[in-house]
């Protein structure tokens, strides 16, 4: 007893630091679940405007053939 009345602010503060190093871990922890669900909606989000460029690319493919032909007939 006489061990705990002396070294009380030691124990005290050996706990702090074992609370604080598992709140660290928790908040790294949530911080990598974050930065994953984040990259893969950025490879969604990549891959939907690549989708949708290659849509607008053929649009306009399109179009550009379409106006060529009205040229040539024009002439």
């Amino acid at each position: 007893m006489q061990l705990l009345k002396e070294y009380w602010p030691q124990f005290a503060g050996l706990l702090a630091l074992v609370v604080w190093v598992v709140r660290m871990e928790a908040s790294v922890q949530a911080n990598a679940r974050e930065l994953r669900r984040l990259q893969h909606q950025r490879n969604e989000d990549q891959a939907a405007h690549k989708e949708a460029r290659a849509s607008t690319n053929s649009l306009l493919t399109e179009v550009r053939t379409d106006i060529k032909e009205l040229l040539r007939r024009k002439e």
